[in-house]
């Protein structure tokens, strides 16, 4: 079984994902060490193996459910590293958003306490909003070097807020569902087409 297992998490799409796990250190030497363009290219390169996994395992037709839960562990540490390199760098965008982090950190938080509680273990979705917020919070970051972001991450902010909501509201009417569930929208859809048929 342990064999299987490394054999599946040698495969490209896999070693994307864990590539953001092992590759997390070296952003934080770089944000504290290096010069900021070292830091951005950095974190540009890395952050893009976000959406290089989930393609590479869908044209090789490598989806699997290791693939998924790395995809989700990297996420979740590339995510929330990528909060604290914003407050390191540009504090004042977190500052200005404070009520609305502390709203989406209680959300996640009861996110995996809820379905830590109805599946025995915290699951993450990877409804179409959450992918799309996955990539405005990697935006937020390279355009923070730019121009003042505050507005910016705090639509994201909310928009992953909404996300979250959706994902719990999942998890409570319909179970433990396919994590690459598109919405709550697309399963209501189904449930009007099996109530029709």
């Amino acid at each position: 079984m342990k064999e299987g297992i490394s054999i599946n998490c040698l495969r490209p799409p896999n070693l994307l994902s864990l590539s953001r796990i092992v590759l997390m250190p070296l952003l934080y030497w770089l944000l504290y060490n290096a010069s900021a363009s070292a830091f951005l290219i950095a974190y540009i390169i890395i952050g893009s193996t976000d959406a290089f996994d989930g393609i590479v395992a869908r044209k090789l037709q490598m989806v699997s459910s290791l693939g998924k839960a790395l995809d989700s562990i990297a996420d979740l540490i590339f995510y929330i590293s990528s909060a604290y390199f914003l407050y390191y760098l540009y504090p004042e965008v977190i500052v200005a958003n404070q009520i609305y982090l502390t709203i989406f950190f209680t959300l996640l938080g009861l996110s995996f306490l809820i379905s830590g509680i109805l599946f025995r273990k915290p699951v993450m979705m990877h409804t179409r909003l959450l992918r799309l917020n996955g990539v405005l919070v990697y935006l937020v970051i390279i355009a923070s070097f730019y121009f003042d972001t505050t507005y910016f991450a705090r639509a994201v902010i909310l928009s992953y807020i909404v996300g979250f909501s959706e994902e719990i509201l999942i998890f409570i009417f319909y179970g433990h569902v396919d994590p690459d569930t598109k919405s709550i929208f697309h399963l209501l859809s189904a449930d009007r087409v099996k109530i029709i048929a």
